[in-house]
């Protein structure tokens, strides 16, 4: 059994896009609905800031030279928290509302990817996949997606790891590292409904898929081939995202959320919308950067 802490008491409304900084030693995060919000906490020492962008965040990553690269309601931004300026780089969307952007992470070659979600109704598989190259070069990647949601690599870099999350799926697609090319897409892993909506997702060094799912109260950990390793047994209903971080990468950090429960359901369940800490005997992977 791993031990389950919880590590910060912010009530997010819905947390998301946890980001481990190696070289800082801290886990960056979102809370992404009424009032986005960027949060950063140094969990060796207990440091905590955070900052109101001013942009409708819904996921990010961090940029080698310090500060983010953020998908948001509104498109592509970089930001700076150090000075709180912003540039906009684009929205392919723009002309597709309700269409906009949700969940985004780095690969280890230095691009952002961002997924879409139709926002009045996210079972429509109406959401796309998308690239930001170094340069800002934007390039729709897949579509037909039911909420494109958390995002993932393989050790080998050679399977990418995309939740549908409407869908009740867990896609794989093969992965070119070189060239950032995806082809051959095909289901890992289907949800039973029962279990809860597959939300982010995080990837460990011996290759397995770990599967935030909101409303089923649990992480999934699923082997190579798609299989149920394990399931972790959360305290909180809403889990929404995951990464790996500590000083040996055997934290797993947890997002959760407290929007659209009832004064009911968060008093019995104390602790939704904190961030919580699984701590593992597993190794996770190295957080990338965006080079751009």
């Amino acid at each position: 059994m791993f031990e389950i802490e919880r590590l910060a008491l912010v009530e997010n409304e819905v947390g998301e896009s946890p980001r481990w900084d190696a070289e800082e030693q801290a886990l960056y995060w979102l809370d992404i609905w009424s009032s986005p919000t960027v949060y950063r906490l140094e969990p060796k020492t207990g440091a905590f800031r955070q900052w109101v962008p001013g942009i409708h965040v819904t996921g990010q990553a961090r940029r080698q030279g310090g500060g983010f690269v953020f998908a948001s309601r509104t498109g592509l931004y970089l930001w700076d928290e150090r000075t709180g300026a912003s540039r906009f780089l684009g929205d392919p969307e723009a002309d597709n509302r309700p269409v906009r952007f949700n969940d985004g992470s780095a690969d280890r070659q230095g691009r952002f990817w961002a997924g879409s979600t139709y926002a009045d109704d996210q079972r429509r598989p109406e959401g796309s996949l998308y690239r930001l190259d170094a340069g800002y070069t934007v390039k729709r990647m897949a579509g037909g997606l039911a909420c494109s949601n958390g995002l993932g690599w393989s050790p080998d870099s050679r399977t990418m790891y995309v939740t549908a999350q409407f869908a009740y799926e867990l896609l794989a697609f093969d992965f070119d590292p070189a060239t950032g090319e995806i082809d051959n897409r095909r289901l890992f892993a289907k949800v039973p409904e029962a279990e809860g909506l597959p939300d982010g997702l995080a990837v460990d060094a011996e290759g397995c898929v770990w599967s935030a799912q909101w409303g089923g109260w649990r992480i999934t950990r699923y082997d190579p081939d798609g299989k149920i390793e394990r399931v972790v047994r959360l305290p909180v209903p809403n889990p929404t995202s995951c990464c790996f971080g500590g000083p040996d990468l055997q934290d797993l950090y947890v997002t959760t959320a407290w929007g659209w429960l009832t004064a009911e359901q968060r008093a019995a369940a104390p602790g939704c919308g904190d961030l919580w800490v699984v701590h593992t005997d597993i190794k996770g992977l190295p957080e990338p950067y965006f080079a751009g």
